[in-house]
């Protein structure tokens, strides 16, 4: 897996559209970087850029974004609500895939040193990137803020990591770092007053308030960990919101903290009325507060992701200020390459017609997956029928915990149905490779074994994942609305069918493949689900005509 990281920084302009270009267009004249998501504030006269890519070409990017900033940006003359201490007010480095937080950190540190001897910018480290971590708070190095850097600078404990000790009055100084993944997350209300926003803030952030008891000053902490939290009035919309930082989602999810603002402004009299996300979000984060809210509501959460994520975006009023759209805010969406679903994403008579075609492709192994698909898909739906039938309230998660089941299993084979189609062309093109040395010979050979073996592994997993599908299939025959058997029933027919045309699948390309040990192995394996899968359709069927009765 090649290493991505993703580089987020915020800088001190978020008005002037054109000038918020230049910067962005010194990140994408990068190759190897890819910017996701451009977030500009206007009351907070700031712009969140997010990107991703190689760590050496992120790093190329964010300097290039760096310096074009500086020039561009005049401190002396800005305004806005969030702190901020520079031109580039901060710039973090978050691991995505196939690399450590101690390599980000390395990185950051490379950034920052670059930073602060070829621009001759005051450069500070932060976070998993600062050696001392007494002072690798990020709001502990912003504090005093542009205005009060002059002065801070000059003190021995704030002397900067990188860069010159004399405070830039044009660029600022800058904030470089590595760091989990980040979710700034603001949640509007029904108030204009900042002060009771700061309440509200003060009652949910871990670092919470401090108060006098029996005469001496203590710490009492707010409700939430791993959230910074202050409240601000933000004239472009006319409330106050609480402007959070959810630093470690795994311990404070996005749904758990837009709850218990709700609680702790409820108590104060105010009512939340929405909220909005800055920058990008992780999946997850939304699913997750998708099936939250439906639990809530005792309804049943196996349904499809752009439902859990609808029901997320209404249940959070992330609307509320304007339009949310998934595709532009959510990481995984914005990653995603349109090949790997070229076939899923066709209609359904495209992708007839596309199968009936001269073209081998789609063959068999793409419509078993479909198939297998399409079976655990009607099993799924009678669990959620099943969960939201009239007088069956007491059985709700149940039913829910199978349809959760079931939206898994057909995800998976979803995408197995472009997975196999992408197996039969790794074949073709190994078959393409040259093939007049010897060298190449041996390397076409290899190439072909190895594509051979991605081949047979495909349409196994269709043959695992359907199977497995039949113990809904079969639960929803058995204990599911009775008014739906019918559909349990031809669930188990495509689950079958699915089976059995993957298992072809597999023997027609094990056939080419020279390591004998693991074709007797994987074909022993295939005709033990076969049989199973043969025999639990069969008992189904039972059941079903059982039930219908005629």
């Amino acid at each position: 897996m090649q290493p991505i990281i993703e580089c987020v920084p915020n800088f001190s302009e978020g008005n002037d559209v054109a000038l918020i270009k230049q910067i962005t267009d010194q990140v994408e004249a990068v190759e190897g970087v890819r910017l996701l998501n451009v977030d500009p504030g206007k009351a907070t006269n700031r712009t969140v850029v997010t990107f991703v890519g190689q760590p050496e070409a992120v790093i190329e990017a964010a300097f290039r974004a760096i310096k074009k900033a500086g020039e561009l940006i005049d401190m002396s003359k800005h305004k806005g609500e969030h702190p901020r201490m520079g031109a580039t007010d901060v710039c973090p480095l978050i691991p995505i895939s196939g690399i450590s937080m101690e390599e980000t950190a390395h990185y950051a540190q490379r950034l920052a040193r670059r930073v602060g001897e070829e621009l001759q910018l005051p450069v500070y480290l932060y976070e998993a990137a600062q050696p001392d971590k007494s002072r690798s708070n990020l709001s502990l190095i912003r504090a005093g803020e542009y205005e009060g850097f002059f002065k801070k600078i000059k003190e021995p404990q704030w002397k900067p990591d990188y860069g010159p000790a004399v405070f830039d009055a044009k660029r600022g100084g800058t904030v470089i770092g590595a760091r989990d993944f980040l979710v700034a997350y603001n949640v509007n209300l029904n108030t204009t007053s900042t002060r009771r926003a700061n309440a509200i803030a003060f009652d949910v952030r871990e670092a919470g308030r401090n108060v006098v008891e029996n005469g001496v000053k203590v710490n009492k902490p707010g409700s939430l960990k791993s959230v910074k939290a202050i409240g601000w009035f933000i004239e472009e919309y006319g409330v106050a919101q609480i402007s959070m930082n959810l630093t470690n989602i795994n311990i404070t999810a996005l749904h758990i903290a837009f709850d218990e603002v709700c609680k702790k402004a409820e108590a104060r009299g105010i009512r939340v009325t929405g909220s909005e996300l800055v920058g990008l979000v992780p999946l997850h984060s939304l699913t997750d507060a998708g099936k939250y809210f439906l639990r809530k509501q005792k309804r049943s959460t196996g349904v499809s992701e752009k439902e859990l994520i609808r029901i997320a975006v209404k249940s959070m009023g992330l609307d509320e200020l304007g339009p949310f759209k998934p595709e532009e805010r959510i990481i995984e969406y914005m990653l995603r390459k349109t090949a790997d679903s070229k076939l899923v994403s066709m209609t359904l008579t495209d992708f007839a017609d596309e199968t009936a075609s001269e073209s081998p492709a789609p063959g068999g192994g793409s419509i078993a997956a479909y198939a297998g698909a399409l079976g655990v898909s009607l099993a799924t739906m009678v669990a959620n029928l099943s969960s939201h039938k009239k007088g069956w309230d007491e059985r709700w998660e149940e039913f829910s915990n199978w349809a959760e089941k079931g939206e898994q299993l057909k995800q998976e084979l979803v995408k197995l149905v472009d997975e196999d189609t992408k197996a039969f062309n790794r074949i073709m093109d190994a078959f393409g490779m040259p093939k007049s040395t010897e060298a190449e010979k041996a390397a076409r050979k290899a190439a072909i074994q190895e594509a051979t073996r991605y081949a047979i592994e495909i349409p196994y997993k269709v043959m695992q994942a359907s199977f497995s599908s039949m113990e809904i299939i079969k639960a929803m025959a058995v204990t599911g609305n009775p008014n739906s058997v019918s559909d349990a029933g031809v669930g188990a027919l495509c689950a079958r069918t699915a089976v059995l045309g993957a298992f072809m699948n597999v023997r027609i390309n094990a056939a080419g493949y020279d390591d004998k040990d693991f074709v007797t192995e994987i074909v022993r394996k295939g005709k033990e689900i076969e049989e199973k899968t043969i025999a639990l359709e069969e008992e189904i069927r039972g059941v079903v005509n059982e039930k219908i009765g005629i």
